[in-house]
């Protein structure tokens, strides 16, 4: 039933992006749009060579968000480039007689046609056939926003502090801030982003190189696991020993030294809270306290390895068991990319889809006039018909001007329920991936557990035969896993949302059970993601439903919660040291020859601006790569993990029941011998 439900989702969500496809045109986010419903720059056009998007009052825009995503609430106007002075109308009015050049400068930032400089200003203002100023502004995504500048501290703009608003009234440019909060970081970074497009342009093979290099790596650690798993971790156990056994004596050495030395005896209530800490380190007291602690924490340590020895052991043997199942099936190594490859579709299809529902819609013109005076002032209008109709008699002045991008049917009613929808099904289908990646995996290292005689029972073609196994049985349950996985992030996300909505406020309760709800969330986020990944390894060994494999690996892990614990443990630590050393190594590698101290490489390295822009890129990817490779590893201790307590559980070693699992585990058990294989 989930499998045919995710099927029609999946077809409802390719007909929801058609749809949006066919309402939907992105050139509204890209290209600025006039109060006609005009793009700036559109092609057979009025607006052709007008590229740039002017406000006549920038005051009544709220922030740079509203001015490109959404509205502006007054007359926008496409103009071929920014104005570079402060004028206002009336005084451009007053002097066009002996200043004509003023108020032809001035007139290209109003309505096209218009050239009336006898009208009165109180009706220009009114009708918006010209902006009562002009700033000096400068284009930013095809926009003109004021040109501020900070002088001694102080924000100006074109050095100055005060602006006349054309309305009688002299305002401080900071009126202006709201309008472009922002707006000089951001073109900062734009040559900032220039700069770092221009290194990644020269350095990409470097790059890639770099990336080639750790993914090499991370097979080699991966090989070497097979022989080294034991010694890296008991090296680093002994090593975390002999640091604490280091501090506990020179605890007690600088307790020993202080002794009699005049203020070295009071205790830490004596002084108080000090915002100083060295102060706290001249206390015989706080060194005692260091020494009681680490003591603690040595003696925990020795006594975990006491109690846990076999256990330990057998976790180490499972890592050397997982090196040796990916020596088998060296594609698995691989199967990262297919998942990386099919995130990277949910995600495009997504952004793509939200895009164009973001800016489905048709323009809807509204009546522009005195709101007191027209009844028919914010009422929907049609332009190529306003004139012939009684609204311009009943308002004189009144005109039909672009309002935004929408409509009134059903479907532009619903363009938020979609966004969610679409929100969704992408958290569905990313999830659905990561579950058959987890599934897939599950079951080409399952066939290699279970196959008796290793390796001439693993079948041929292990991966595509998993692969073929979840994708033809286990849909509907790999569906349903994810499915409980995406409601929750969902509800995180809008829990988010919310939480930044409402950061403001000053209701502390409000704020401390979005915190509570946030936490609950994501711990159940977390306990999800653990039971869906071992549900799926028993989906791929058995083939149950996803609800009785969830069941069953749950209990079976509770059965074994010491050794759970023990192998998770090893395991994150062994993986983690690896994926330190690989982006570690190829950084420290990338470091030296981005900067030329490679001498033999020096003429090679290309002229950068940032050379940090490749480093960190070389570091991330090297760490994202390694991160890919350990995940299959990880994936296959789990699995050989939940295969090897299922075989303790199934079998007894007997003739009639003999054990599956390998040689080595086997020793450590110490139970009974393994029954001859039969040849």
């Amino acid at each position: 039933i989930c499998c045919v439900i995710f099927i029609v989702v999946i077809l409802g969500y390719i007909a929801l992006g058609v749809v949006a496809w066919v309402h939907g045109d992105p050139r509204k986010v890209i290209y600025p749009t006039d109060s006609y419903g005009q793009f700036c720059g559109q092609k057979n056009t009025l607006n052709k060579n007008k590229t740039i998007l002017f406000y006549f009052n920038i005051l009544k825009c709220a922030s740079p968000v509203v001015l490109i995503n959404l509205q502006c609430p007054t007359t926008q106007l496409c103009v071929s480039k920014c104005p570079d002075r402060f004028a206002t109308y009336i005084d451009v009015q007053a002097s066009y007689r002996y200043r004509p050049d003023q108020w032809n400068y001035f007139r290209q930032f109003c309505k096209p046609g218009f050239n009336n400089p006898r009208k009165s200003v109180a009706q220009v203002l009114r009708d918006e056939d010209c902006p009562s100023m002009i700033i000096p502004s400068r284009p930013f995504l095809k926009r003109c926003f004021p040109d501020f500048s900070t002088k001694n501290g102080v924000l100006t703009v074109a050095n100055q502090t005060t602006f006349k608003d054309g309305r009688g009234k002299t305002r401080n440019v900071t009126d202006l801030r709201e309008a472009a909060n922002g707006i000089n970081n951001v073109l900062d970074a734009r040559s900032v982003g220039m700069k770092i497009f221009e290194d990644y342009a020269i350095s990409w093979y470097w790059i890639l190189i770099g990336l080639f290099i750790a993914m090499m790596l991370s097979l080699l650690f991966l090989v070497l696991l097979r022989f080294t798993a034991g010694v890296l971790f008991w090296i680093f156990i002994f090593g975390v020993i002999g640091i604490i056994g280091y501090g506990i004596w020179h605890c007690y050495w600088e307790y020993d030294h202080l002794k009699g030395i005049p203020g070295s005896d009071l205790t830490v209530y004596d002084i108080g809270f000090q915002t100083d800490f060295k102060v706290y380190l001249q206390l015989r007291q706080t060194w005692l306290a260091f020494m009681i602690i680490l003591c603690g924490v040595e003696v925990i340590i020795i006594l975990m390895l006491i109690f846990l020895r076999s256990r330990i052991r057998i976790a180490i043997a499972l890592l050397k068991e997982g090196s040796r199942a990916i020596g088998y099936i060296m594609s698995t190594l691989f199967y990262p990319i297919v998942t990386f490859l099919l995130i990277a579709i949910c995600i495009s299809y997504w952004a793509v889809t939200a895009v164009f529902l973001a800016t489905s819609g048709e323009p809807v013109y509204k009546v522009m006039a005195n709101q007191t005076l027209c009844k028919y002032a914010n009422l929907t209008c049609d332009p190529e018909t306003f004139n012939t109709t009684n609204v311009t008699k009943l308002c004189p002045g009144a005109q039909c001007t672009f309002a935004f991008y929408g409509g009134e049917s059903l479907y532009h009613k619903y363009i938020f329920i979609f966004q969610l929808a679409n929100a969704f099904v992408f958290l569905w289908l990313v999830n659905f991936a990561i579950a058959l990646g987890q599934c897939t995996l599950a079951g080409a290292f399952a066939s290699y557990y279970w196959a008796y005689r290793k390796p001439a029972d693993i079948p041929l073609w292990p991966l595509f035969s998993s692969f073929g196994r979840a994708i033809r049985y286990h849909t509907g349950s790999l569906a349903f896993g994810a499915l409980i996985l995406a409601i929750v992030q969902l509800i995180r996300v809008i829990l988010e949302y919310l939480d930044h909505k409402l950061k403001g406020t000053q209701n502390s309760f409000t704020r401390f059970l979005l915190c509570c709800l946030k936490c609950c969330f994501w711990c159940l986020e977390k306990f999800l993601k653990f039971i869906n990944r071992n549900a799926y390894i028993m989906i791929a060994i058995y083939g149950k439903n996803f609800c009785t494999s969830a069941k069953e690996a749950f209990f079976l892990l509770m059965r074994n919660v010491v050794r759970v614990a023990v192998l998770d443990k090893v395991t994150d630590f062994l993986l983690f040291l690896g994926k330190i050393l690989v982006a570690g190594g190829v950084g420290v590698l990338a470091f030296f020859f981005f900067t030329q101290r490679i001498p033999v490489f020096a003429q090679e390295v290309p002229m950068l601006n940032y050379y940090w822009v490749p480093l960190l890129t070389v570091i991330v990817g090297s760490y994202l790569v390694a991160h890919g490779f350990f995940s299959v590893y990880a994936m296959c201790v789990d699995t050989l993990f939940l295969c090897f307590c299922e075989d303790l559980e199934r079998n007894d070693g007997s003739t009639a029941k003999p054990y599956f699992m390998s040689a080595s585990l086997h020793r450590i058990l110490g139970k009974k011998k393994l029954s001859p294989k039969k040849a």
